[in-house]
């Protein structure tokens, strides 16, 4: 059968995937008609599939499942004993005052806003550590590895330093990011009137690149990259032309 699914690999026990922005990783509680991954790898493989962890839908990058109870199980110890490697990119709000990183913050539901966490002394443990690849006017690519993996735990960290994502509709500044935000001054003296400024980037700027884990039958280390996706790979090419510091 046909799919669209970027499937990275797979076996009788494991699949995994590189997951576009904007599809949803299991059926949304409110709208289970609504496309997901859980139900299209079911179709595509014509049997079980079980959830093992979930990035946000905006967020694109890899996810794991696997193919068994069995599997699912040893997976699902893995990533409760934090011996799952995960890499993330993301670009951020200005320039954080460490070239390299480790953000401590406890995550709970946010007391008001449903749906939002917030990061403090309450809650359940969270680690992040980041490393600063590049700097720019409009803010920063950096590589984040989490140790935990607690909801909105990226976005809610980097909000906690001052240093939201970049694009982040409910924990940053913007929306979007168009080309007269990194062209500047610039953008008016290279752009016509006439031609509209679509986005760039119009989704959470976060995108899970790694994932290394132990195989379930296997017992061999395995590890899967994907690269930068198409709207993240644009903005950083023309951050790096037009956005210097």
């Amino acid at each position: 059968m046909k799919t669209n699914i970027d499937i990275l690999y797979s076996d009788e026990d494991i699949v995994v995937i590189n997951k576009p922005s904007g599809m949803l990783s299991i059926p949304d509680r409110f709208e289970a008609s609504k496309e997901n991954l859980s139900v299209l790898l079911k179709t595509h493989f014509n049997g079980d599939i079980f959830v093992v962890h979930r990035i946000d839908r905006e967020t694109s990058g890899i996810l794991c499942f696997a193919r068994t109870a069995d599997a699912h199980k040893h997976l699902n110890n893995q990533f409760l004993l934090h011996k799952v490697d995960k890499t993330y990119y993301a670009f951020i709000d200005g320039h954080l005052d460490e070239e390299e990183g480790t953000i401590d913050a406890r995550i709970a539901p946010h007391p008001y806003q449903e749906g939002k966490m917030i990061a403090g002394k309450v809650g359940k443990e969270a680690l992040t550590h980041y490393k600063v690849i590049e700097k720019f006017k409009l803010g920063s690519f950096v590589e984040i590895k989490i140790e935990t993996g607690r909801t909105h735990q990226i976005r809610t960290h980097f909000k906690y330093i001052n240093h939201p994502l970049l694009v982040d509709s409910i924990y940053g500044k913007r929306e979007a990011v168009f080309g007269k935000d990194i062209k500047g001054h610039k953008y008016h003296a290279i752009v016509k009137p006439e031609e509209e400024d679509r986005p760039l980037l119009h989704r959470l700027s976060l995108h899970a690149g790694k994932l290394g884990l132990m195989h379930p039958t296997k017992e061999i280390k395995m590890e899967w990259e994907a690269p930068l996706p198409k709207d993240m790979k644009a903005t950083l090419n023309q951050l790096k032309k037009w956005n210097k510091l």
